[in-house]
């Protein structure tokens, strides 16, 4: 097999990759056996004539000849060498009782799957509800604002990624073949094939939630026990070791090892270990609002046309430093999404965004976000970061009274430059402003008119929102950081930091903002207590959270054999 790199083809449907294999080592297309494509991504320096470019593995005649004729240009065609994915062998200690997972978000549920793929039979628990029913409560939390505290965007089966865009690429480094193990464990419960090698791979909201219900069926069928609505409230120890859990402050379940995949926004949890003295400490993490474009102009900036065809609504990244030295940076881009309201305690509001499969609606909407340190939390405590979060997330809900405040980026540069005590040059902000309030029920694409006219720029949210100082919520030093990085990104993007930009508050669960202390066995000074996860401070994101699941499954795999005295 040898390895092809730097291939480029059209971007039709009907592209002969085995062709252009062929033209690459020179050969007779009858020479070329097999042809899969490793990674795919989207090369448009030349807008609006836009490409493919790949790398694939290709199964040919006479392969150490052709690869003679390539000696010397390695970094084009080289032998391939692929990373294949094994899981430990067990170990020799036998367990008392299963493993106990708390949590099924993506760390949860993947350390839950592989444990129950070799015999383990784990118990998952969910203090929310599967995600059928989730996606019930959340539906009726956007359409008349009564929130389900266990119930919401992010709490239950599948984790806060569940009602995302569904991004799954990483920076994490897939030496072991972990990530390609998740991927391929997706495509094998339902998403589509080319996330196995998009460069920028995604499953949408829709399509995840179905992905999420069958992987937790098959748990069961191997074996696997899975409980909704059962909450770990505490923690059982004896001589340094875990003991048991006890769940919904009354049953007491005995266990040996627990995963802690328990998310992001599980501060109660968080608050229950660190009383029990499990060692833990504040990290950073970044705080910022959404901000919302028409799509057509992210298309024509990113690909040079307005429709992209087969291409899809198109991406981006921006980065920047502002002078007061904090990072600026766009978080969890949404092609042609929603912002929605992903609240989950009651007097506080968190937005987020997310996108269905198709990425159809009329927006893009990223989150633009500021990084905060410990330093700015106000105190030295490990949950110092949580309450950070939530004073912000107090000033959102009073300003939109449950609803999403938003307000156009033209007002919001002007009051953070008036506060600084300068001048602004930004005009016409207040004739741009759209103060209408939209009603609960008024959700989804009644709200998602967009800048294909010329027309103003509207929000598209799940869940209502109001017109308000989206400026009061953020700290100074951050309002005047987020401000420069959007005038960087403006001239970026062009566009970027039109006045009629629609920003929404607040963005403050991008990650977890405590870390619990792991060794490298992956478990706490508590002994059989295995921190995991984007909650546990391990991960960013859907995949390497998954990844992260799949590291502790192995950790617990390698010690102990299958089945337990229970």
């Amino acid at each position: 097999m040898l390895r092809l790199n730097q291939v480029k083809a059209g971007t039709e449907q009907d592209v002969r990759l085995d062709k252009r294999a062929a033209e690459v080592l020179q050969v007779p297309l009858t020479d070329i056996l097999s042809v899969r494509i490793v990674r795919q991504s989207i090369d448009a320096r030349k807008k609006p004539q836009i490409f493919y470019n790949y790398t694939l593995d290709v199964e040919v005649k006479n392969q150490e000849r052709v690869l003679r004729k390539f000696r010397g240009r390695e970094n084009l065609v080289s032998l391939a060498e692929p990373v294949v994915y094994h899981f430990p062998e067990p170990g020799k200690k036998r367990q008392e009782h299963a493993p106990v997972i708390v949590g099924m978000g993506p760390a949860g549920l993947f350390c839950g799957y592989f444990l129950a793929l070799h015999g383990y039979r784990p118990i998952l628990l969910e203090r929310g509800k599967c995600v059928e029913e989730r996606q019930e409560d959340v539906e009726r939390f956007w359409e008349t604002g009564k929130l389900a505290p266990n119930s919401n965007v992010q709490f239950g089966e599948g984790g806060a990624g569940a009602f995302s865009d569904g991004k799954l690429n990483t920076l994490v480094k897939d030496r072991d073949g972990r990530n390609s193990a998740i991927l391929e464990t997706l495509v094998r419960f339902g998403a589509k094939e080319s996330i196995c090698y998009d460069a920028k791979p995604h499953i949408g909201t829709d399509v995840l939630c179905q992905v999420v219900g069958r992987m937790r069926r098959e748990i069961i069928r191997l074996g696997g026990t899975v409980r909704f609505s059962s909450c770990m409230t505490g923690i059982e120890t004896r001589e340094g070791r875990v003991a048991g859990v006890i769940i919904n402050e009354e049953e007491l379940l005995p266990c040996s090892q627990v995963v802690l995949a328990c998310g992001h926004s599980a501060r109660d949890t968080f608050a229950m270990l660190y009383e029990k003295g499990v060692p833990m400490e504040a990290k950073a993490f970044a705080v910022g609002l959404r901000v919302e474009h028409p799509q057509v102009m992210i298309n024509e900036c990113q690909y040079g046309k307005a429709d992209p065809g087969a291409l899809g609504a198109a991406p981006y990244k921006v980065t920047a430093q502002a002078s007061n030295g904090r990072g600026v940076y766009s978080f969890c881009m949404c092609p042609g999404g929603y912002v929605v309201n992903a609240s989950s305690e009651k007097g506080r509001t968190a937005v987020n965004g997310m996108s269905y499969s198709g990425r159809g609606g009329r927006n893009a909407n990223s989150a633009v976000i500021v990084s905060v340190t410990p330093e700015d939390f106000g105190s030295d405590h490990p949950l110092a970061g949580i309450d950070f979060q939530r004073q912000l997330e107090e000033k959102a809900f009073e300003l939109g009274k449950g609803r999403i405040p938003v307000q156009r980026y033209g007002e919001f540069r002007e009051r953070v430059v008036l506060e600084q005590g300068g001048e602004t040059a930004v005009q016409g902000s207040a004739s741009t402003q759209d103060k209408s309030v939209t009603p609960y029920g008024a959700v989804g694409n009644n709200v998602g008119e967009g800048d294909v006219s010329g027309e103003i720029l509207k929000p598209q949210c799940k869940g209502s929102y109001v017109w308000a100082d989206v400026s009061r919520i953020l700290p100074k030093a951050c309002n005047e950081a987020f401000v420069e990085g959007m005038m960087a990104f403006g001239r970026q993007i062009r566009g970027f930091d039109r006045p009629d930009v629609v920003l929404s508050g607040v963005e403050s669960r991008t990650s977890s903002p405590v870390r619990i202390c792991r060794d490298e066995s992956l478990q706490s000074v508590i002994r059989g207590l295995y921190p995991c996860g984007e909650g546990a401070g391990y991960a960013g994101g859907i995949t390497s959270a998954a990844m992260d699941g799949l590291r502790v499954a192995e950790a617990i795999a390698a010690e102990y054999m299958p089945g337990c005295n229970d």
